[in-house]
């Protein structure tokens, strides 16, 4: 009898644990596989293999290879590499962002010399530079955002610079600070529709951001942002949201497919097709940009340099 209750216990525990599996795996969404137009071709060329041995004999830090961008072997072979400055943690923790979050580390005052060092030694003829938020500084990271475009110029003075800035919490008396160094191109990613932007930029604000660029041009800069696509956007919030930066006189838009980082991220909702992206370059074409870079493997600083042009 004790034999024949701990068999029929035993038999019990493994269909319930079959039936948890079973249920478990239905819940689980799967990721969707990655279409054959996001294949990334590995980097070559001359220009490409001489800069990546600069990279690594003098340890240099640029963003094309710590975040693996899919055009590194095409922008390094124009001239151009993205430095992020302020450190590698942000104050923010947005869903689509795979830079860690938390406490920043304290800030490198010697950081502007060393990237203007590193330019020069890549020989970039564009660089951009970006970084994380610091809403834990005072000045948000401004007064080391002015001295980097300083001493770049200073060491690189046929180097053009696009800034890619976070939006210093709509301080006006901060973003002056990039508009006094006055680099060619002032970049603040919108990331997304206004309706999924509290989801996938926790702490950021729609019309913050578009306040931002609208100051920006106000004063006299080139202005520039990027959106990700994928996200559970419709083709009719993209098209509101080019409208609006339409309104706030932006002059460069970059269009890419969002990828999910890791699996803690915000997963990937659509693959949008390349038909699709050559729509919104169509439509953003005939509302007047003067650049609109639009396809699955574009980031916010493909083709760049043309942009200072």
């Amino acid at each position: 009898m004790v034999f024949n209750k701990y068999l029929n216990d035993f038999f019990v525990n493994l269909y319930s644990q079959k039936n948890k599996i079973m249920t478990e795996n239905v819940l689980l969404p799967e990721r969707q596989k990655k279409p054959n137009w996001l294949r990334v071709k590995l980097p070559v060329g001359k220009k490409y293999t001489e800069l990546r041995g600069l990279v690594d004999k003098y340890k240099l830090n640029t963003i094309c290879t710590s975040g693996s961008c899919p055009n590194m072997g095409e922008c390094w072979g124009e001239g151009t590499a993205t430095f992020m400055i302020l450190g590698n943690i942000c104050t923010r923790s947005c869903g689509f962002c795979g830079v860690k979050t938390g406490r920043p580390e304290s800030v490198e005052w010697d950081e502007p010399e060393k990237v203007a060092r590193s330019i020069k030694i890549m020989g970039i003829k564009h660089a951009v530079i970006t970084s994380v938020d610091r809403d834990d500084l005072k000045d948000g990271g401004s007064i080391i955002w002015a001295e980097t475009v300083e001493a770049i110029r200073r060491a690189n003075p046929n180097t053009t610079l696009e800034t890619l800035i976070p939006d210093f919490q709509g301080n006006t008396n901060q973003i002056d600070r990039i508009i006094e160094v006055h680099p060619e191109v002032v970049s603040h990613n919108m990331e997304t529709v206004r309706r999924l932007t509290r989801e996938v930029r926790i702490q950021a604000k729609y019309d913050r951001s578009l306040g931002v660029l609208k100051y920006l041009k106000e004063n006299g800069m080139r202005t520039k942002t990027g959106l990700m696509l994928g996200l559970g956007e419709t083709e009719s919030e993209v098209i509101e949201t080019m409208r609006d930066l339409q309104t706030v006189g932006l002059d460069v838009l970059t269009i890419g497919q969002y990828l999910q980082p890791t699996k803690n991220h915000l997963p990937v909702k659509e693959f949008i097709t390349p038909e699709q992206f050559k729509k919104y370059e169509t439509i953003g074409l005939e509302m007047g940009f003067m650049y609109v870079e639009s396809g699955a493997l574009v980031r916010s600083s493909y083709k760049a340099h043309k942009h200072a042009k």
